[in-house]
């Protein structure tokens, strides 16, 4: 080791040797990168369930890993084999024998309906209890391995342990729309302590149901522009209404410098620093003087050993619903002053959707490359600016920038913020 090995706080420097990543635009980093610096949408009717009478009929879902049906934690895991196998080849390791730890994000598990549907048709002498006691005792005598399984927290990570050969207990983590990052902060928190030369961090999120666009229609949170899909998702403009739910996974395999360099793996970036900050205000709202967001972009950037002046791109949380996208902006004003409206912010939301969990590994994927290829995803739809929030958001068309540092933001419900800073490799 030398000492260009650590940072500046004496820590090992963290590169990135391997990328994977699904969504709605494809699976595989060529194909995604080529069509989101293209401008091009995933957003689409849904087609996979009935959708009459549902206020949102469109998603980003990811309808291409098989034709079965298949439970939110079947599409999870698929998503996150396909976007980790991707990773750790492309760092050159074995992806049967990684040999490292899993850091996993995923969505909260429950039972289905179409298990609960299932149960429920059971013979009338069966279902005479009522409540969940009925529940319970009609699944212990009609035990299904396959309800069982969907209702598992770690089943996910279980599988893909498995599957990758990881090392030691997989961590399986859930905190909204902040999980991704949060998984790559707990890797790199692992490399730092010197627990580990190497990790692997994904993020997935198959979880577009009736029921989960149900929930988050009533809390007013979705798009309701059905009829033209890929113009629904549109960050940081004045007509934006709301997100669009959607699904993919992210995978990052983190390494310390000094090993990616001892056996001559490519590194593709760096990861410079993690800041979080919880906000106690409200189970889905922000709090008002952004004093959470604010300190979370601080701390990461500060950790990172940047001022806000050393930040060339920002990847935004930028989810297309009028509140989160003013306050995103509000607490990156508070931090950038005025170099904010000449820094280059834009959101792959605007084309992939929301992907909920997996949202901060698959835009941390897409910072690393923004930087590798020296190119800049647009922000589609934008063609109403809200006057009220004063950016440049790379506006429909991507643009070429030769960029060393970015600032990745993710802000989930219940008060989750997570942002991370990202290096070029030398």
């Amino acid at each position: 080791m030398s000492a260009s090995d650590f940072d500046h706080l004496g820590r090992p420097i963290i590169a990135v040797t391997g990328l994977g990543v699904v969504s709605s635009l494809g699976m595989g980093i060529e194909a995604n990168w080529e069509k989101l610096t293209g401008g091009i949408s995933g957003i689409h009717r849904i087609e996979r369930f009935e959708t009459e009478g549902l206020r949102t009929t469109i998603s980003g879902s990811v309808d291409f890993m098989g034709d079965e049906p298949m439970s939110s934690v079947d599409l999870s895991y698929r998503m996150a084999e396909a976007a980790g196998s991707e990773a750790i080849g492309m760092a050159g390791l074995p992806d049967d024998d990684f040999a490292g730890p899993l850091f996993l994000a995923a969505p909260p598990v429950e039972m289905e309906w179409r298990f609960r549907l299932a149960l429920d048709r059971l013979s009338a002498a069966e279902r005479e209890e009522a409540g969940y006691d009925r529940l319970l005792e009609i699944a212990r005598q009609h035990p299904d391995a396959s309800i069982y399984h969907s209702t598992q927290c770690s089943r996910i990570s279980e599988l893909l342990a498995d599957r990758l050969g990881t090392r030691g207990l997989p961590i399986t983590l859930s905190t909204a729309c902040a999980s991704g990052a949060s998984a790559i902060q707990l890797g790199v928190e692992a490399i730092r302590r010197g627990e580990t030369e190497r990790a692997v961090a994904i993020g997935t999120d198959g979880s577009i149901s009736q029921e989960s666009l149900i929930r988050f229609s009533l809390l007013s949170a979705l798009s309701t522009n059905n009829a033209v899909p890929e113009k629904a998702s549109k960050p940081f403009s004045k007509d934006r209404d709301g997100f669009v739910m959607a699904e993919g996974a992210g995978a990052l395999v983190l390494e310390s410098l000094a090993s990616a360099r001892a056996r001559g793996a490519k590194v593709h970036g760096l990861i410079l620093g993690c800041g979080e900050r919880a906000d106690d205000f409200h189970r889905t709202r922000s709090k008002p003087d952004g004093s959470p967001i604010i300190g979370a972009i601080k701390a990461g950037i500060e950790d990172a050993g940047l001022t806000p002046e050393g930040i060339d791109y920002i990847n935004a949380h930028g989810t297309s619903t009028p509140e989160n996208d003013r306050m995103e902006a509000t607490g990156l004003r508070a931090v950038f002053g005025d170099a904010l409206t000449t820094t280059p912010i834009s959101s792959n939301k605007s084309m992939i959707g929301h992907t909920l969990t997996a949202a901060g590994a698959i835009e941390a994927v897409f910072s690393i490359l923004s930087m590798r290829e020296s190119l800049l995803p647009p922000t589609i739809n934008y063609d109403n600016p809200d006057p009220a929030i004063e950016l440049d958001t790379v506006p429909n068309t991507a643009r070429k920038a030769e960029i060393s540092a970015v600032l990745s933001n993710s802000f989930g419900f219940g008060g989750q913020n997570a942002c991370l800073v990202f290096g070029r490799a030398a």
